[in-house]
């Protein structure tokens, strides 16, 4: 069985038992679980269910390693550059997003 979730913008297909790198959110400090309720698709052999925009009564309940806030982990350092062709007119800008880590431990449809 696997399901494809929003999150943060973006569309995630899970199956149980995946890591996956979400964009942090507010999570309680001593919580240990998250439900992600937005459930777009859940696929089951023959059993598959498409939402309009999502199923109803469909969640993935997701754990943390630890707590939440080991859990934080850090992307990839992105650079961006700002260049005109004037004298001392370069900016390089870093940026390094975070994310959450989660693994997937049960989709409920």
């Amino acid at each position: 069985m696997y399901a494809v979730i929003e999150q943060g913008g973006k569309q995630h297909r899970v199956a149980e038992g995946d890591r996956l790198n979400i964009e942090l959110m507010d999570v309680a400090p001593d919580a240990k679980q998250i439900k992600l309720d937005k459930v777009l698709f859940v696929g089951d052999g023959a059993k598959s269910r498409i939402g309009s925009p999502y199923v109803e009564g469909a969640k993935v309940i997701a754990s943390f390693q630890g707590t939440a806030e080991e859990a934080v982990v850090k992307g990839q350092k992105l650079y961006v550059t700002h260049f005109r062709r004037r004298k001392n007119s370069k900016c390089r800008i870093g940026h390094r997003q975070k994310y959450l880590e989660v693994t997937i431990d049960k989709i409920e449809a």
